[in-house]
């Protein structure tokens, strides 16, 4: 039951991403404790999340802007190095509890304004987002207001927004795995809710010139407030147990 459950939200999340750009990730992760143990989620989410993400981009790669690659690559290569010390010296079983505190600052706090400006702000975009990601998880919401401002059009920004997140995902993926993060214990997991995210993204392509963006934008700041105080909550019983 818990597959399913799994695979379900990993399809209902990739829809939601797929229409409005952000949130589908920081939703999935923020459902999976409780279903799976708590160890696993961070890298387990990084995998899944890196076929989202991949599969949003495939299913209008017209969109894909290919300048963006080189900047967000580099950034993301060094972010690794500097977040990979940090996993191990924080447990993995505290990570949940951790994104669930950074998801609540990214939502409730201005902090786009600390955001850089021009050539170096795809490169800082990297280092934060696979820096902080090695230790929180999710971590896109915040990297969206940085192609807000380069670009306001629908398509672009939510193709994009996969396209550095495809990166993101991808170079947290390869780094667990050389810190020792054991993969092919959890193919079926994965397998179930990657097949569950590339239906979401395919759907929710499809679905995205029908919904206003607005009404999803609203309901998303409550739902990941709600769902971030619900993993800080089962981080600490778990911890506590």
């Amino acid at each position: 039951m818990d597959l399913i459950i799994l695979a379900l939200a990993g399809f209902a999340t990739s829809l939601m991403t797929a229409v409005i750009g952000l949130g589908g990730g920081v939703l999935l992760m923020l459902v999976m404790p409780g279903l799976m143990p708590l160890a696993a989620i961070i890298p387990v989410h990084a995998f899944v999340q890196l076929m989202s993400n991949a599969a949003r981009v495939g299913f209008a790669f017209r969109y894909a802007d290919l300048k963006l690659l080189l900047p967000l690559t580099l950034g993301s290569l060094v972010g690794a190095a500097i977040g990979s010390p940090a996993v191990g010296l924080v447990s993995f079983t505290v990570l949940p509890a951790v994104a669930g505190l950074v998801i609540l600052l990214v939502v409730w706090l201005p902090v786009e304004r600390f955001l850089p400006n021009g050539p170096s702000a795809l490169f800082a975009l990297g280092v934060y987002q696979t820096g902080l990601g090695m230790v929180a998880g999710a971590t896109g919401p915040l990297g969206a207001a940085v192609l807000n401002r380069m670009n306001t059009e629908r398509e672009w920004l939510v193709v994009n927004t996969g396209v550095y997140m495809t990166i993101n995902h991808g170079v947290r993926t390869v780094a667990f795995a050389l810190l020792g993060f054991a993969f092919h214990v959890w193919w079926l997991t994965i397998t179930a809710m990657s097949i569950g995210v590339v239906a979401g993204a395919w759907l929710g392509t499809r679905c995205r010139q029908y919904v206003p963006q607005k009404k999803f934008e609203a309901v998303f700041k409550w739902i990941v407030t709600m769902l971030a105080l619900r993993m800080v909550i089962l981080t600490v019983l778990e911890l506590n147990t």
